[in-house]
């Protein structure tokens, strides 16, 4: 599975649950129980490889102005979320978390937010398809701190400063 087949897997599914976050795992699983195994695996590696990507103190900056608050959990479920919202909100957001402001057209941080579910949709299929635990996929894990300088998220003037665009339309 080429990284292009990774999206359009990732968009349809999110489309087919109109935005809802548990009805698009759901689909998830349905879509990719299709596959074969290793296609499942592949899948599961692109996922991975992108949630590992996405472990910045900007990013778990941005997360904490739209949820108003994000624990460790949290930020690995907005991971997860903001994979599931497709290629270019992802690679926007990794690559400028305040163009988030501009990249999302809603946001619900009832419902937005937390894809923990799309986090274990390529594993579900997998256990589906095969009747086992999928295998270490064998890609490098996660670093043990997110990349780049952290961030005093209590300190509403540092995230109002850093994440101006998020602040002005999420918290202002």
């Amino acid at each position: 599975m080429d990284e292009t087949e990774f999206w359009e897997i990732v968009d349809r599914t999110r489309e087919a649950a109109e935005g809802d976050p548990e009805e698009h795992a759901e689909l998830l699983v349905e879509r990719l129980a299709q596959l074969d195994p290793d296609s499942v695996l592949d899948f599961a590696r692109h996922f991975e490889s992108r949630y590992n990507r996405a472990y910045t103190w900007d990013l778990w900056g941005a997360a904490w102005v739209l949820l108003d608050g994000a624990s460790d959990d949290a930020f690995d479920y907005f991971r997860c979320w903001l994979i599931g919202q497709g290629r270019e909100v992802f690679e926007g957001g990794v690559h400028d978390p305040d163009s988030l402001a501009e990249l999302l057209d809603e946001f619900d941080e009832e419902i937005d937010g937390d894809g923990e579910e799309l986090g274990y949709a390529a594993d579900e299929a997998y256990e589906q398809l095969t009747g086992a635990v999928a295998p270490d996929l064998g890609i490098p894990l996660q670093a043990a701190e997110p990349e780049g300088a952290a961030l005093d998220f209590e300190n509403e003037a540092v995230l109002a400063e850093r994440f101006p665009r998020l602040w002005d339309r999420f918290r202002a």
